[in-house]
């Protein structure tokens, strides 16, 4: 008998009744630090004073009041947004997948309106994760995500990540633009190449394309930048961002600039719970905290911290560890044992992590992370990683 839950997710055996900065609490009392941070999504980690009063002060005012008026919380994070980032306006939704269908409307919307009606499809990149609707399956391109929900919705072709010839060879007259994550998460923490996305932005210059980058899960602060592809001095058309936008609760953007935005107008967008008051409240807290300065700077110096943890981590254990990935925050990785055996060893440490594509087990801790819990979660890995050693090679390092 199926169970009330719909059983979508294979769920681990944890529930956790509490969470106090980097940590997270089960009703029997267990302590896990959480370098999942619900999949990149608790920017400021757990029970942060300033969202957690920025949410209950605007609940006890007003939560929703829908788009039909005017919402004074959604005007100044636009603005805050705008003037933070690349763009000229930016449009409030309630998850990454509703932001990245978003951009792929604004990509054909504004090529439609600029006289290119038979521009439609768009070129996107093996390994990427783009949500689960059906249209962003299949900008995904994974036949595992794309079993049973065939046909794949059209308009969507794939090309091998990093590789400038295979992108411009797939480029034709139907050519709409280009969707890239500037940092795959999903596909196995792979990171762009600073120059391969200055190449993206030159090609589409070159061929009249529109610029559309996925930071749902790098953005907003991840990689010590506020917006990963910061990083190699380039700026996309139009972007999605979500996860660790509002801390945890439920948000996402596009952030557009004003040449292909221009397009959407009245009645051609909506969403009913998009930029509502309370969301919104609580992504301005978050900014409150990510644009202070030296927040970022922060974040950097601590990544680098773990990811010379991560190298000596690989260099001491090979037969478990091929390789660490990644930028920022929002690193991983690559085994040589099976990744699901890495993530239980390391739950059973005391670590919670998330598995990625390629055989990487993903680390992805709030950006709030300081360095003395960094060194714990070293200290868990390298045991899990003694675990996870096949029995010769713990024989031989007694």
């Amino acid at each position: 008998m199926i169970s009330a839950l719909m059983p979508t997710y294979n769920r681990a055996d944890l529930a956790f009744e509490r969470g106090e900065g980097v940590w997270l609490y089960t009703a029997d009392g267990r302590r896990f630090l959480d370098f999942g941070a619900g999949i990149a999504t608790s920017s400021l980690g757990h029970n942060h004073p300033h969202l957690v009063a920025a949410i209950a002060e605007q609940a006890a005012r007003v939560i929703h009041v829908s788009n039909l008026y005017r919402i004074p919380q959604a005007e100044r994070l636009a603005a805050r947004l705008v003037e933070a980032s690349f763009a000229d306006t930016a449009f409030f939704c309630n998850s990454g997948a509703e932001a990245n269908e978003g951009v792929v409307k604004i990509i054909r919307r504004a090529q439609h309106e600029s006289g290119h009606p038979e521009r439609y499809r768009v070129i996107c990149f093996e390994g990427a994760f783009h949500g689960r609707t059906l249209a962003m399956i299949s900008a995904t391109g994974n036949p595992k995500y794309l079993k049973g929900f065939e046909p794949a919705v059209d308009g969507f072709d794939h090309v091998p990540f990093n590789n400038l010839n295979a992108l411009r060879d797939a480029i034709t007259p139907q050519t709409a633009g280009i969707l890239i994550e500037p940092v795959q998460g999903e596909g196995g923490i792979r990171t762009g190449d600073p120059q391969f996305l200055r190449d993206l932005r030159a090609t589409c210059d070159e061929f009249g394309l529109i610029l559309g980058m996925d930071e749902v899960q790098c953005g907003m602060g991840r990689t010590g930048r506020l917006f990963a592809h910061e990083w190699a001095a380039v700026a996309p058309d139009v972007m999605s961002v979500a996860k660790g936008i509002a801390g945890g609760f439920p948000m996402g953007a596009i952030l557009a600039r004003e040449h292909v935005a221009r397009h959407l107008v009245a009645g051609t967008h909506a969403s009913t719970f998009g930029g509502n008051p309370l969301a919104c409240a609580a992504a301005n807290a978050v900014l409150d905290v990510m644009l202070a300065p030296g927040f970022l700077d922060g974040v950097d110096r601590r990544a680098r911290v773990l990811w010379r943890g991560l190298e000596q981590l690989v260099a001491d254990f090979p037969d478990v560890f091929e390789e660490p990935r990644g930028t920022g925050l929002l690193v991983g990785l690559k085994c040589v044992v099976p990744n699901t055996d890495v993530q239980a060893a390391f739950t059973e440490q005391g670590l919670l992590s998330v598995i990625a594509g390629e055989n990487v087990v993903r680390l992805a801790p709030p950006l709030i992370v300081e360095d003395a819990e960094i060194a714990q979660a070293l200290a868990m890995m390298r045991r899990g990683a003694q675990h996870c050693r096949p029995a010769a090679a713990r024989v031989a390092a007694k």
